[in-house]
């Protein structure tokens, strides 16, 4: 299978090339960046071609493309990969509006490609065996769920909402709802947030936020989406649940399958030794296109979290909660 990227401006994109690198019967086959430096030395990285105009690579005949550039450029990038028939992989958040989200799932279903979005946390094993608990009914109803998305501030084109769409809510919103809605299978209907501006640097975006929502089955839940994490934490960040049902409670941390290492050079590093969920997310994706079937997470799911955190950002500025549907 020949599988192009379009910009290494995320940085998820380089995980991404290292494990199509690694997969059989997979070629990287041209990488296309608008930043001719950057698209240049991952295209000799990964021995592929570099292409400075993402039309060019669509022009070939490669399978599928992943999406990997600033959240702004999602919409457009999506919609001429699928008029070209290309299958696409998508990095979160799927879009900064949900006119354009819309639009490309849409445009994907008319030409009959695949859109996965990436969410690769529901491939974290620890993470797969709560929503096995919750299938199997060994925690009853669920009637609450605090989660966390804690990291640190990813700085570059994440903190310019030009080309980010917004902060930390948007950035660390989405992964957590969408856990939240496979465990459940429902649907977030009304969000209230408070949202903190360059509480933790001098960057003028949101850096903070705590998300209280009801889901249209009853459940409530609250989310931190914070960049909270300063530089010398060990790691980016985490993602935490604690699932509240009739029948027990399960608590979950994706990231702990991991050593801490104290070091007098290095101060102190975690260094896991789990699963790979990124691994486990272009599986997914590389099994949908080769099989024709519907990969694990839909441009659908994409949008409906994008959705909430979009919504967050309009109960500040309104200072009510907002009504999604």
């Amino acid at each position: 299978m020949n599988i192009g990227i379009i910009s290494f401006a995320h940085i998820h994109a380089l995980d991404y090339a290292t494990v199509l690198q690694n997969m059989e019967d997979v070629n990287i086959a041209g990488i296309a960046d608008d930043n001719e430096e950057r698209g240049k030395k991952y295209a000799a990285q990964f021995g592929t071609i570099y292409y400075r105009d993402f039309h060019a690579l669509l022009n070939t005949d490669i399978d599928a493309v992943l999406v990997t550039s600033e959240n702004s450029l999602h919409h457009q990038h999506v919609m001429a990969a699928a008029k070209a028939g290309k299958h696409i992989l998508c990095e979160k958040p799927l879009g900064v509006k949900k006119e354009e989200m819309e639009e490309m799932i849409k445009v994907c279903e008319n030409h009959h490609v695949i859109l996965e979005t990436a969410f690769p946390v529901r491939f974290n094993v620890p993470i797969k065996q709560v929503k096995d608990f919750i299938d199997q009914g060994q925690l009853g109803k669920i009637l609450a769920i605090k989660g966390t998305n804690r990291g640190t501030n990813p700085g570059d084109w994440f903190v310019d909402k030009e080309k980010s769409g917004g902060g930390a809510v948007l950035d660390h919103t989405v992964h957590v709802v969408d856990i939240m809605r496979w465990y459940t299978g429902a649907e977030v209907k009304e969000v209230y947030a408070e949202i903190g501006t360059s509480m933790f640097s001098e960057v003028p975006i949101d850096d903070s936020g705590i998300l209280t929502m009801e889901f249209d089955n009853g459940m409530f839940a609250t989310l931190d989406c914070s960049w909270s994490r300063n530089k010398c934490y060990p790691t980016w960040g985490d993602v935490t649940l604690e699932i509240i049902g009739t029948n027990g409670t399960v608590k979950v941390d994706a990231f702990d399958q991991k050593i801490t290492l104290y070091s007098n050079q290095d101060g102190t590093k975690w260094i896991g030794w789990g699963d790979d969920m990124n691994a486990g997310l272009l599986k997914d994706f590389v099994d949908s296109v080769k099989h024709g079937k519907s990969p694990l997470v839909s441009g659908f799911d994409g949008m409906k979290a994008a959705e909430v955190a979009l919504a967050a950002y309009q109960s500040f500025r309104d200072k009510r909660p907002i009504k999604i549907g």
